[in-house]
């Protein structure tokens, strides 16, 4: 392993040849920026990632013809050149991205990382980023690292030894910070209907936004609550210091709180830095079914884009246009369906932001994916309320649905049930 500049670092990567990035909070930015400097020297390099915080200078229309992102979860800053057509997305649940790697699907020929400086023993931390990381270490031929002082040590399966690494540059970059949407009256009627589905006891997943921290505020009178989730964020550390979650009652991984990566705010990094309540573990472990349905009253908190009456829940484009991906929420929906007294929750605000379009529809919009199918989805809410669907056929799903619509669209929706589902 050699210490070297940023440009040195990248300047063995060659035309044709596929890059894996670590994501979320742990961009490895200054990397990134090495590359894209190199980029007119290069033809069709690949990048693939799952969502990446910071910017992307790799997918500046200038990068076209030299790198191409290839999207395994697509975040706010890749939209566009998905939708423009120079980057592309690979339709994959979060668990299965592992398996791509070790199968060749996604052979790679690089590896971007951004971990602690080693320690006395030789070991690095990937930090707020796990995911897919080891895998990827393993799979690529070539291991480049960023050294950053200001990236916090975390447990688990996160431990990479400076053996591992070909080379490797130092910085001090602090993890991105994502700090969610403020709560309003509609996310916290939906985060009191959800709160009130989870139980004491209960093993959490939830995501990130103004839903999942309404959801945490209002779960503040719960007890002996766990976490095994993808996504570790701020709201989680608040009902960790309350009392609320102290990972007591897990089935597994008793007194830990699990998670594959996390984003939010400097105080969450300050709190998992070397925290040894805190494990962060692959995606084939955290997103694996066979290991969520092992938790006692498993409880996924998802979201959706639309849910229309048959209980079909789209996530991940807005019609035609891709806006995220699969991420784990099949993952979550399925084990936690399959857990002891589990439950599989959609969370989602009755109409769009404007009011002037139902989220609750009679049918997905043309071109719209399918990321929950029917037979999967359990309980939808909304802020008017639960709808408990699993069992039950479509005259009664439609009604179900309905009675948790905004009042505006309840007729319109309604007057579909009646032709379509014969309601």
């Amino acid at each position: 392993m050699r210490i070297v500049s940023a440009d040195e670092a990248v300047s063995g990567i060659k035309s044709g040849q596929q890059i894996y990035v670590q994501g979320a909070a742990a961009t490895p930015s200054v990397l990134l920026e090495a590359l894209c400097r190199r980029a007119p020297e290069l033809k069709d390099v690949k990048v693939a990632h799952l969502h990446c915080e910071g910017p992307h200078p790799h997918l500046a229309p200038e990068m076209e013809g030299h790198l191409f992102h290839r999207a395994l979860f697509i975040g706010p800053n890749a939209r566009a050149a998905i939708n423009e057509g120079r980057a592309e997305f690979v339709p994959v649940m979060l668990s299965d991205v592992p398996l791509l790697m070790e199968s060749g699907l996604l052979p790679l020929d690089a590896v971007f990382a951004n971990m602690t400086p080693p320690d006395d023993h030789g070991f690095c931390s990937l930090g707020t980023s796990v995911e897919a990381m080891q895998t990827a270490i393993r799979c690529a031929k070539t291991v480049i690292a960023q050294f950053n002082k200001a990236m916090p040590r975390t447990h688990g399966d996160s431990y990479v030894h400076v053996s591992q690494i070909d080379r490797a540059i130092e910085v001090d970059q602090a993890p991105y910070v994502y700090t969610p949407g403020e709560i309003g009256d509609v996310e916290r009627r939906i985060g009191e209907f959800v709160a009130d589905l989870i139980p004491d006891e209960a093993t959490l997943q939830m995501g990130i936004g103004a839903i999942p921290t309404a959801v945490g505020v209002c779960l503040e009178g719960k007890k002996h609550l766990g976490v095994h989730t993808e996504m570790f964020t701020d709201p989680l550390v608040d009902l960790v210091e309350k009392g609320v979650v102290d990972c007591s009652a897990k089935t597994i991984d008793p007194h830990k709180v699990v998670a594959a990566f996390m984003m939010g705010t400097p105080r969450l990094y300050k709190w998992v830095d070397g925290n040894p309540m805190l494990e962060l573990r692959g995606v084939d472990y955290t997103n694996d079914t066979a290991t969520i349905r092992k938790h006692r009253r498993m409880t996924a908190v998802n979201s959706a884009i639309e849910v229309d009456l048959t209980g079909q829940v789209c996530a991940d484009s807005l019609g035609h246009k891709m806006y995220s991906g699969v991420g784990g929420q099949m993952d979550f929906v399925r084990g936690a369906s399959l857990a002891p007294e589990g439950r599989a929750i959609i969370a989602l605000p009755s109409t769009t932001a404007d009011g002037k379009v139902s989220r609750i529809t009679w049918e997905l919009y043309d071109g719209a994916g399918v990321t929950t199918t029917r037979w999967n989805v359990r309980t939808v809410v909304t802020e008017y309320g639960a709808a408990e669907l699993f069992g039950q056929g479509y005259r009664e799903r439609a009604k179900r649905l309905i009675a948790i619509a905004h009042p505006d669209f309840r007729d319109e929706l309604t007057s579909y049930a009646r032709k379509y589902h014969e309601l």
